[in-house]
């Protein structure tokens, strides 16, 4: 797509974190623009991200839980991309989480979370109509990076389990506006806790946990030039199984955990700083189950660079012309 090669020399495609900071904190790393970068270009820097919330859903009933008042989650990570090729990138991300609870005593957590690592590929662009398509496709995985605890939601700073994301994506851009549609499927590996037995629907005398995959959509729309792009976004997050919390129960790393957030995305750089950019996003959780009702702002600055070698001019004498 012309106009996405263009902007790609300067925005990087960044692995976004969703932090579905219900009564747990789940962690899903999709990528989720239709941005491309260009051949031996790289994009690194860091993000922070804060999210917090008072209510929640118990199930389908939304409540709060004066035990716990407000949730909140910190995030500090690193991201970057690399352009293999101009229609292959490579992405990648760590992150550090810190929970808390501003209520009751339950103490919060912190530690090094989860890296994740994904093949970003365009196998088709076409000009249609009078815009251009691209259709991207997309495969990931992510592994916790250290033995953190997944049994102690909420305020755990992840669910332990390792993931295989596959996602296809749609870019369609007229001029400078776009739209974007993409889909993901998740496998889930299945994750040990601290304790022997444990009750869900019935007892299990065991310490593994069956994780349910999940599904996650996402569709933004906006504004993309040389300087600036500018998006709304919607997007939903659907666990596929588990089961809903009990009245005034605990969460648990399996439960079904659903989540619909409305949000907004901005990337910038200053026509004199092309190698600098700032990337700002807010959300809201609008609906759920099994999840609090969030509102999240996530802040980075990142650096874009060649990392191709430079030519070294020829100094050889010249065959003078007759």
């Amino acid at each position: 797509m012309k106009q996405s090669r263009k902007t790609s020399l300067r925005y990087c495609p960044l692995l976004y974190l969703f932090l579905i900071v219900g009564t747990h904190s789940a962690l899903a790393q999709t990528d989720i623009d239709g941005i491309m970068m260009s051949k031996k270009n790289l994009c690194i820097g860091p993000m922070y991200g804060y999210s917090s919330w008072k209510n929640y859903w118990e199930g389908t009933l939304k409540r709060e839980n004066l035990n716990l008042g407000t949730v909140s989650s910190q995030m500090y990570s690193v991201m970057g991309a690399y352009g293999v090729t101009d229609k292959l990138n490579i992405l990648f991300s760590a992150a550090y989480v810190r929970t808390k609870a501003s209520a009751g005593t339950l103490h919060g957590m912190k530690g090094f979370q989860d890296a994740s690592l994904w093949a970003k590929y365009v196998p088709l662009e076409k000009k249609i109509g009078k815009g251009d398509l691209s259709i991207i496709g997309l495969a990931g995985v992510s592994a916790p990076l250290s033995n953190y605890v997944a049994d102690y939601l909420p305020l755990s700073i992840g669910l332990r389990s390792k993931t295989l994301s596959l996602r296809a994506m749609a870019d369609y851009q007229v001029g400078k506006l776009f739209a974007t549609l993409s889909g993901t499927y998740v496998f889930r590996d299945n994750i040990k806790i601290d304790r022997d037995a444990y009750y869900t629907t019935e007892m299990h005398n065991t310490n593994k946990v069956e994780m349910p995959d999940a599904l996650s959509f996402n569709f933004r729309a906006g504004y993309r030039h040389n300087d600036i792009i500018a998006e709304a976004f919607l997007d939903n997050w659907t666990t596929l199984g588990g089961f809903d919390i009990t009245r005034n129960n605990m969460p648990f790393p399996s439960n079904k955990m659903n989540a619909t957030r409305l949000g907004a995305n901005v990337k910038y750089h200053t026509p004199n700083l092309e190698w600098l950019q700032l990337v700002v996003n807010g959300s809201h959780v609008i609906a759920g189950r099994n999840v609090g009702q969030s509102t999240s702002i996530n802040a980075g600055l990142f650096i874009v660079f060649s990392v191709a070698k430079k030519q070294v001019p020829d100094s050889s004498p010249k065959k003078v012309q007759q």
